[in-house]
């Protein structure tokens, strides 16, 4: 029996709980059978082991938030970029302000969520096609 996309391990990355467990449940809704979290704030202050996190899940896909200040958060995640642990895994990015974060460091490929449906079903989708399957 083939694995579906759905079989895949998805890693949700927030500074906020509350969005972690908003995404999980989301993804799991659609289908996602492996939903993990972390936190941003653990991962910079070295309370969580980020390579160890990615090593331990294997996401297929990460969901990874770029909170305020924007700035610095996206100088964190470029940091984060040049680690095997992420070299060349599958991300989606978020923002709380899309136009905010675009202002300081320029055009991404981010997707901004406040937590209405549309933007978590552009998030969900944005996995699904990460997978191959949208």
């Amino acid at each position: 029996m083939s694995e579906s996309i759905y079989d895949a391990v998805i890693a949700v990355v927030n500074s906020s709980e509350d969005t972690v467990e908003m995404l999980r449940a989301c993804l799991q809704q659609r289908g996602f059978t492996s939903v993990v979290g972390g936190h941003v704030h653990d991962f910079k202050t070295g309370a969580a082991d980020f390579p160890a996190f990615i090593a331990a899940y294997n996401p297929a896909v990460l969901v990874y938030d770029i909170s305020l200040p924007y700035d610095r958060n996206w100088t964190f995640l470029k940091l984060l970029l040049d680690t095997d642990a992420l070299r060349g895994r599958k991300m989606v990015l978020t923002t709380t302000n899309k136009a905010r974060l675009e202002e300081l460091v320029g055009p991404t490929e981010t997707f901004e969520i406040v937590g209405k449906p549309y933007d978590l079903n552009q998030i969900v989708g944005a996995v699904e096609a990460a997978l191959g399957g949208a």
